[in-house]
């Protein structure tokens, strides 16, 4: 039991610790910035940051949220992006153990938490991020954690890329470029009915979040937002519950 704790805090540690290198290259890679230089620093008052303000998420506490240079009011987004990147690792390896599912979770989640970063901040998927993890997780779902039948993550990259390619031409481009090449990696990841299934809840949770907006006014008919949060919500709820919710939903209507 003592070595089952130890592994969830060195978990959730290295989430914090990844989570925050996340926030990074979300936000750097879409402008076409090192991921290394410069160093962390005050975007308002350029100072360069010192060790102990680089703490995930402590150090946003312990400096009340501001800089302790100039004072500025540090976003909220990223202790959020490191906090929820360590409780997602926590749970990858809650769900699924010690397995190779595991160290596919975590690569997956890493892709995931970028993406959500990089959408949210500049309405952009980086094709360099996609790049660079989708022959990854291609090479793990045909080494350590292969899914059957051998043909389903093929499969599912195809119908992920061509359904979202579809909705971009009947739309007009109502669908971005990086949304359509985003869900052929997820279609690797998940198969073909899993990234069905997470384009379902991907497009519910938009429509109702959009619903709200506008009846609360934080939206406006017409005006883009970005779907990459919704896509990475829709796909971790998937990914992880998949099985139950068809399950569920084979015994409701058959």
């Amino acid at each position: 039991m003592l070595i089952i704790r130890l592994v969830y805090l060195y978990t959730f540690t290295l989430g914090l610790i990844l989570g925050s290198f996340y926030n990074v290259v979300g936000l750097r890679v879409p402008n076409n910035q090192s991921i290394t230089r410069p160093r962390s620093h005050c975007t308002k008052c350029k100072r360069t940051l010192a060790a102990l303000e680089l703490v995930p998420v402590f150090s946003y506490l312990i400096q009340k949220g501001k800089c302790k240079g100039c004072g500025t009011k540090i976003s909220a987004i990223y202790p959020t992006i490191e906090a929820t990147t360590g409780l997602l690792f926590v749970y990858a390896f809650y769900h699924f153990g010690f397995s190779w599912e595991t160290i596919v979770a975590f690569v997956f989640i890493s892709l995931l938490v970028i993406i959500f970063v990089s959408d949210i901040h500049y309405m952009i998927i980086p094709d360099k991020v996609l790049l660079f993890f989708a022959p990854i997780l291609l090479l793990m779902r045909y080494t350590l954690a292969p899914i059957d039948p051998w043909w389903d993550p093929l499969l599912g990259a195809v119908i992920g890329f061509s359904l979202l390619l579809a909705i971009a031409i009947i739309s007009n481009g109502g669908m971005g470029g990086g949304d359509i090449k985003l869900f052929a990696v997820i279609g690797i990841v998940l198969g073909w009915k899993g990234v069905l299934l997470a384009f379902f809840f991907s497009t519910l949770l938009g429509a109702v979040i959009g619903i709200i907006g506008l009846r609360l006014g934080k939206m406006r008919r017409g005006e883009p937002i970005p779907f990459g949060p919704y896509i990475v919500a829709g796909t971790l709820l998937t990914y992880f519950f998949e099985n139950p919710i068809l399950a569920w939903y084979w015994n409701l209507f058959l």
